[in-house]
């Protein structure tokens, strides 16, 4: 499972968030049709908070599953691996991959209760794992890598009780998916056919289609008003959702979050920096001079915010591009200060911050993998001797680049040759 990692991501719709993933040999992204449903447009986040944008290329709500193309993911190739005849056993590992409650990217680790449990008319691989809201269209992946399933739901009453949609299910959709164009499609399960066109019935077996497959969920005033002013930013507003009546994305180094307080009031708001341990008295005597209206500065659990907030009736009032405006403002100021009080102040950037060390140890760590994998695949006729690799090993380990498990299990492997 060493380099799956980089083959999950996080999918982010206008309704919520869930986890997608892609296979070995193919272009598209799997997840769950649930998790897409009522968009044919959504975004894509990869582990450095790199987001993508992606259409919806084919969906089947009977098995509950969708593909996606993302246009600037065709050249990252999926490590992911599918095998049909992979088999599937009462009391086996298994691991869920995704990004639980659309936190960051968590691994969970259980076993096979049942590889067919039926459900809803359909047999399920079921798991006593923690699924949670935000893994579903996730791997089920074996200690191989290999694809078990993917994470579609639990039970809400139930603890320890999680369902994959079977790989073999999901292998099926695969081959019988064979377009290189890029088109909203919905598969009949009755006859595997597709249909593009709207319509109530499947247009090669007549079997009946729910209409709703095809249309999009109807966004709030106060969606199309936020949205509005993102476009103005300069940024895509699909990119941005993270939810319903939310939004969050990164202004330069700062992240910039938008969303509704109480059913009445809009709030924008950006954590900046975190309070240093010395000079606090010149900072505080900074924040408290209100030196950015309409903006507020404060502190929060030892963090520095900006933020802004109005009525929600005002977005219908004459104050309308006034506001529309200052909600710009916010991100670029935002971007400007977090360098301010880094600089004036000595202060360490939000952790939710997206700077050049961002996910550096996570970069380091994959080139350190894929550089091991090249070397034990060329040897370019040179024969490294035991000691040799003893060496190497100890020192990736002594560069943090490798855990105490994997030194401890190579290394016993390599004395086992001598």
């Amino acid at each position: 499972m060493k380099n799956t990692k980089n083959s999950i991501y996080k999918i982010i719709t206008a309704e919520g968030t869930g986890t997608g993933f892609k296979v070995a040999n193919h272009d598209f992204l799997i997840t769950n049709y649930h998790v897409i449903k009522g968009s044919k447009t959504v975004a894509v986040e990869d582990h450095k908070k790199n987001r993508y944008l992606a259409q919806v290329a084919m969906v089947n709500p009977e098995v509950d599953l969708a593909f996606l193309n993302v246009d600037d993911l065709k050249e990252i190739k999926g490590t992911i691996k599918l095998d049909e005849n992979n088999p599937v056993s009462n009391m086996q590992k298994v691991f869920i991959n995704g990004f639980p409650f659309g936190m960051p990217f968590t691994v969970t680790e259980g076993i096979v209760s049942s590889p067919n449990q039926p459900m809803h008319g359909r047999n399920y691989v079921q798991t006593d794992a923690a699924v949670n809201p935000g893994n579903s269209g996730g791997p089920m992946l074996n200690e191989e890598g290999v694809l078990v399933g993917v994470t579609t739901s639990k039970f809400t009453e139930a603890d320890n009780v999680g369902f994959g949609i079977k790989h073999t299910d999901v292998i099926k959709q695969i081959n019988d998916y064979k377009f290189t164009d890029v088109k909203y499609r919905v598969k009949c399960n009755s006859c595997d056919s597709f249909t593009v066109e709207e319509s109530e019935f499947c247009s090669n077996c007549g079997n009946n289609i729910n209409i709703s497959v095809f249309e999009e969920f109807e966004k709030s005033h106060f969606a199309n008003f936020t949205e509005e002013a993102l476009t103005e930013l300069g940024v895509n507003p699909v990119l941005c959702r993270a939810g319903r009546d939310f939004w969050e994305f990164h202004q330069g180094s700062a992240q910039i979050r938008i969303f509704v307080v109480n059913n009445n009031y809009l709030f924008a708001t950006s954590p900046l920096n975190n309070l240093p341990k010395d000079n606090l008295e010149a900072l505080l005597t900074y924040l408290n001079s209100n030196q950015v209206p309409p903006y507020q500065l404060g502190v929060y659990d030892n963090k520095i915010f900006i933020s802004y907030r109005t009525h929600l009736s005002d977005i219908y009032s004459s104050r309308k591009d006034e506001i529309k405006k200052a909600i710009i403002n916010l991100a670029l100021k935002a971007d400007e200060l977090d360098d301010y009080f880094h600089t004036k102040f000595g202060c360490e950037m939000a952790m939710e911050s997206k700077t050049e060390n961002t996910n550096l140890v996570e970069t380091v760590q994959q080139a350190a993998v894929e550089k091991e994998e090249t070397v034990a695949t060329t040897t370019n006729n040179i024969v490294e001797t035991p000691m040799e690799k003893l060496k190497k090993l100890k020192q990736l380990f002594e560069m943090e680049l490798i855990t105490e498990n994997d030194y401890n299990e190579k290394k016993k492997a390599i004395l086992e040759t001598i």
